[in-house]
């Protein structure tokens, strides 16, 4: 298990909270507990426990620090991560130090962004994009995994007596 943390100012108060890198729950400030943006690397050996185990949907960042195109999108996807603190992780993955993970998602170009939820990719992108495209992007997302696990819940079947 992964004990590494991080420290996040928070844009409320400034108070700087030391945040975990992996766990469960959804970070607070200590001062004001208002929600904090959680923002984090991950490697081959740490993604299972900072992306694929988070409580909060998590958007996957595979860039490479060579690409322009990554280089634009990075701070949209920040801002994107500070909108929504509380309701989403940001896990940042460089590329070409995480072949494995590379492999994985057979990532062809940089960057390629994904969006997992209990574990699972639920949408895929590759390139950039402006921070309203991601929003839709992300907000799609979320509402077709939310039909999709409520279609796959047991006592959802429609019918019954005619």
């Amino acid at each position: 298990m992964t004990t590494a943390t991080t420290i996040i100012r928070c844009r409320e108060c400034g108070h700087k909270n030391r945040v975990p890198v992996a766990g469960s729950g959804r970070p607070r400030c200590g001062n004001c507990h208002k929600p904090l943006p959680w923002i984090v690397d991950a490697l081959d050996d740490t993604f299972g426990e900072v992306a694929e185990k988070a409580d909060p949907p998590v958007i996957v960042d595979m860039w490479a620090t060579w690409c322009g195109p990554c280089r634009m999108v990075s701070p949209v996807l920040e801002q994107l991560a500070v909108e929504r603190a509380g309701d989403v992780k940001l896990v940042k993955v460089d590329v070409d130090r995480a072949p494995a993970l590379s492999s994985r998602f057979t990532v062809q170009a940089v960057p390629t962004l994904l969006v997992l939820h209990g574990g699972r990719v639920i949408a895929r992108q590759a390139g950039a994009a402006p921070v309203a495209v991601l929003r839709r992007w992300f907000d799609e997302a979320m509402e077709k995994d939310a039909r999709d696990r409520k279609s796959a819940s047991p006592g959802t079947e429609q019918g019954g007596p005619s």
